[in-house]
């Protein structure tokens, strides 16, 4: 196993951890919290966004932005090979899809929710914070849930490319 093997394999671990993450979301706690009322909605989604905010999902969520540059800088030969491509082509749909949407989408709608008092909110306005918040939430998760599958499908495929020139 070479090194740098070793950054591609660790590159495909936070990678699916990161899909799984966002895959999971999707499929579940967004369907939870659908069911929700107006205010346990908000109140829900609050902790989440504070929750997530930890080493565990900091460390393969920014893990990433370090090992996808430095994966694709070791496999970076010439003639390029079709490893160095799929990794390329995984770094960008990472980047755009789920670094860029989270930086610029998801993130700016946690702070615009976090600074919402849900306490002294009339029924109307925590109405309205839900019906501004959800829709454009959900569908940003949505990218970047199939941004990060995409990338993780791109990342396995230069795992498993075992001809290095082709």
């Amino acid at each position: 196993m070479t090194a740098s093997n070793i950054i591609l394999v660790s590159t495909a671990i936070c990678m699916a951890l990161m899909a799984g993450l966002f895959y999971s979301y999707t499929c579940s706690v967004v369907p939870g919290l659908k069911m929700l009322s107006n205010a346990e909605y908000l109140g829900a989604m609050q902790s989440i966004n504070k929750a997530i905010q930890n080493p565990i999902f900091f460390l393969c969520f920014f893990g990433i932005l370090l090992l996808l540059p430095i994966c694709t800088y070791v496999h970076f030969s010439t003639p390029v090979t079709t490893r160095f491509w799929f990794i390329l082509s995984a770094a960008i749909v990472y980047f755009v899809g789920v670094f860029s949407v989270t930086i610029f989408g998801n993130i700016p709608l946690n702070n615009a929710l976090e600074k919402f008092n849900l306490l002294n909110a009339t029924t109307e306005s925590i109405a309205l914070q839900r019906s501004l918040y959800e829709n454009k939430w959900n569908t940003l998760n949505t990218i970047r849930t199939i941004s990060s599958f995409a990338s993780l499908v791109l990342i396995i495929f230069a795992c498993i490319n075992a001809n290095k020139n082709g």
